[in-house]
């Protein structure tokens, strides 16, 4: 199962739950990635301040870099995970058919009665910002890695 995380930036949000998610799955047999829907950072290392906050978790994203979500991500991906509204419709807008759609979820609807439907952009807030995406996502991974656990053979 290959699964995507999808930002604006591909160097905040979507590089966390990337990492998130990867570690609390079988190493070999699921596949996580991430993008962003725009071309502002492809090629760069996540923000210094997600490196961070991954890195006081035990987390390491320093392998990751910028890129853009393409047509072909469709193809490529199982599901994909939209970090907010506004990302999540620039996706739909590229779907060829209901197939793709499918594929497209928000992340945080994955935590049942949470508060907030998008998870906050933290890249002009402080380092709190950061605390509290990584703990939204943290949750929404759990939750994302344990019904995918339970339902693969």
């Amino acid at each position: 199962m290959k699964i995507l995380m999808v930002c604006l930036g591909n160097i905040c949000r979507s590089p966390l739950a990337e990492g998130i998610l990867k570690s609390k799955l079988p190493q070999g047999v699921f596949s996580v990635d991430s993008a962003g829907t725009s071309n502002y950072h492809i090629g760069e290392l996540p923000d210094k301040r997600s490196i961070e906050v991954a890195k006081k978790n035990n987390l390491d994203i320093t392998y990751q870099r910028g890129r853009q979500f393409s047509l072909d991500d469709f193809d490529k991906f199982d599901l994909i995970y939209a970090m907010d509204t506004s990302n999540y419709q620039n996706i739909i807008k590229l779907a060829r058919n209901p197939e793709d759609i499918k594929k497209v979820k928000r992340i945080l609807d994955e935590i049942p009665d949470y508060q907030l439907t998008d998870v906050p952009d933290p890249y002009y807030g402080g380092q709190n910002g950061f605390e509290n995406v990584f703990e939204m996502l943290d949750l929404a991974c759990q939750n994302i890695a344990e019904r995918i656990l339970l339902n693969h053979p």
